[in-house]
């Protein structure tokens, strides 16, 4: 059995072939969430999951979850949510809120992968212009919808979601996709493979294709014109 590594201040990633098979994808504990720890991680395909305040436990699984925005799945009953035009758009105005959303204990009582740590981490990231949130709020100007992530170049990195309406998490995603195809952006990380994920468009490749794909758009520049909605959600058919 490998022998997991770990990280201590200024250490490199080791090799992703070196990650273990089972748990799927672990590949070095320890270490900080700095924007350059975070930065340097994505973009080698690595994401960061563990449950404060255990060490930081760093994840690159194969085979990986990804969606293309042009092939994302706008299903005949999302498509009439859209229609019906209940829900406003923002991008970037309530990154924390939406964050702390997403954070909220699981109904299963067995907390959160996202703490304060984690909280704190995206913030700075966001704050210097590289993770940016999806905001869904409803007729009443109340946030029940969104996601946020991390770009870099012209890959996006899903971390999570969350809905407290019906389809309010799919309308971030498909505003999401509107602003990545305006800005030429090639791939969706969505990390590890979900039936809700799968039914919306996403599918695995081996993380040897994830990693050349990467190799090809991370150091290609993107507008950052391009974080901007309609303000309602009927405007992105």
């Amino acid at each position: 059995m490998r022998a997991i590594q770990q990280l201590h201040t200024g250490d490199d990633f080791p090799p992703t072939a070196n990650a273990l098979d089972y748990p799927n994808g672990l590949l070095a504990v320890g270490g900080d969430l700095s924007p350059r720890r975070l930065i340097d991680a994505y973009r080698r395909g690595i994401f960061p999951w563990y449950e404060e305040p255990q060490p930081v436990l760093w994840w690159t699984p194969d085979p990986r979850s990804v969606l293309f925005p042009e092939e994302l799945h706008v299903s005949r009953s999302l498509r009439r949510t859209l229609r019906k035009n209940r829900f406003r758009l923002s991008v970037d105005q309530h990154f924390e809120a939406v964050v702390r959303h997403c954070a909220q204990l699981r109904g299963d009582g067995l907390g959160t992968w996202i703490g304060d740590d984690m909280l704190a981490a995206y913030c700075d990231l966001h704050h210097i212009g590289h993770a940016h949130s999806v905001e869904v709020l409803n007729e009443s100007g109340q946030l029940v919808g969104g996601l946020y992530g991390v770009a870099i170049g012209r890959a996006y990195f899903g971390e999570s979601m969350f809905s407290e309406e019906t389809d309010a998490s799919k309308v971030a995603l498909v505003a999401l996709v509107d602003i990545l195809k305006r800005g030429g952006f090639q791939v969706i990380d969505c990390q590890v493979e979900s039936d809700h994920l799968n039914s919306l468009g996403a599918r695995n490749i081996s993380r040897l294709d994830f990693e050349a794909l990467l190799a090809q758009t991370i150091d290609i520049a993107h507008d950052e014109g391009i974080w901007r909605l309609p303000d309602t959600c009927g405007d992105l058919l």
